[in-house]
């Protein structure tokens, strides 16, 4: 009988999200102020809008 636990939590997605978090992360500890909205996107790698 298969073990119902020994599965393959490798997710490419959750990877990602858990990369772009842990980025927030190491840049909010590295500031004492708050971070802005342009420096989060950066971050994120969020390209702002064009009107």
């Amino acid at each position: 009988m298969p073990d119902q636990f020994d599965v393959s939590l490798e997710d490419g997605d959750l990877l990602g999200e858990v990369e772009l978090t842990t980025n927030l992360i190491i840049a909010a500890s590295e500031t004492d102020q708050h971070l802005s909205d342009a420096e989060i996107d950066e971050i994120l790698g969020v390209e702002p809008q064009r009107s």
